[in-house]
């Protein structure tokens, strides 16, 4: 079954620009004009990967992506013009899962859907060769087949990165892992010294996790290396 895209943009010619690639790439594509427009395109149909402007008329991309968060775990890619360093953090922040500047290539935003795509779809992809179903430390579980995290049984909704990078960290606790190594596993991409994504999604995961983001005590940084997660007598003590 082909994969449906969401291509929202206030402006015409660049939603047609990539209803044109995505056609021919086999996808089905949706398009919106506006963000409550999305909104009704998600709430009736089903939605695999949205792509979407920040500045948009009625409901712009941030108040969009915040609505998706409450809702859905589909891959969100944000498309600006808005290309400034704390725009693309802030949309990191509120979920969104990749960000492309405008002007922008087709092929590489091609590129990126396939990518974000690939990520959250295989890996959902149920495996015969891992039985153990939840891990668990301290008040965090980790439900590997519902991609669920429960803190004193409440649940919490993750996104693809974090739902990977908190799964690195649990199946290893006590590990130190490099930046290098988080950003490899939970992007599968090579490394290129991007330290502000993988500080985002850390500090993403810190303010679901952790009663006190800034004295966390599951997430700790580890100066000059990386990051470790606690291990179980550690949170007994």
């Amino acid at each position: 079954m082909p994969r449906t895209i969401l291509v929202v943009d206030d402006d015409p010619d660049i939603v047609d620009m990539l209803k044109l690639y995505l056609d021919a790439e086999g996808y089905t594509t949706l398009a919106a004009f506006d963000g409550l427009a999305a909104l009704e395109q998600l709430r009736s149909q089903r939605v695999d990967l949205a792509l979407f402007d920040i500045m948009m008329p009625v409901i712009d991309g941030y108040q969009l992506l915040r609505t998706i968060r409450q809702d859905y775990k589909i891959p969100v890619i944000l498309v600006s013009a808005k290309n400034q360093e704390l725009d693309k953090i802030t949309g990191l922040k509120l979920g969104a899962d990749d960000y492309v500047s405008k002007p922008f290539s087709p092929m590489e935003v091609m590129a990126r859907i396939q990518a974000q795509l690939r990520r959250s779809y295989e890996f959902n992809e149920p495996s015969e060769a891992d039985p153990v179903s939840v891990t668990r430390i301290g008040d965090l579980v980790l439900d590997h087949r519902e991609f669920m995290l429960y803190i004193k049984g409440k649940p919490v909704s993750l996104s693809v990165i974090e739902y990977k990078l908190l799964n690195l960290f649990m199946r290893e606790p006590g590990r130190v892992f490099t930046k290098r190594q988080m950003f490899e596993h939970a992007w599968d991409e090579l490394y290129l010294a991007d330290d502000n994504a993988v500080m985002v999604q850390i500090s993403r995961l810190r303010d679901k996790i952790e009663a006190n983001p800034r004295n966390p005590v599951y997430i700790k940084t580890i100066r000059g290396l990386g990051y470790r997660f606690a291990k179980k007598d550690e949170l007994s003590r």
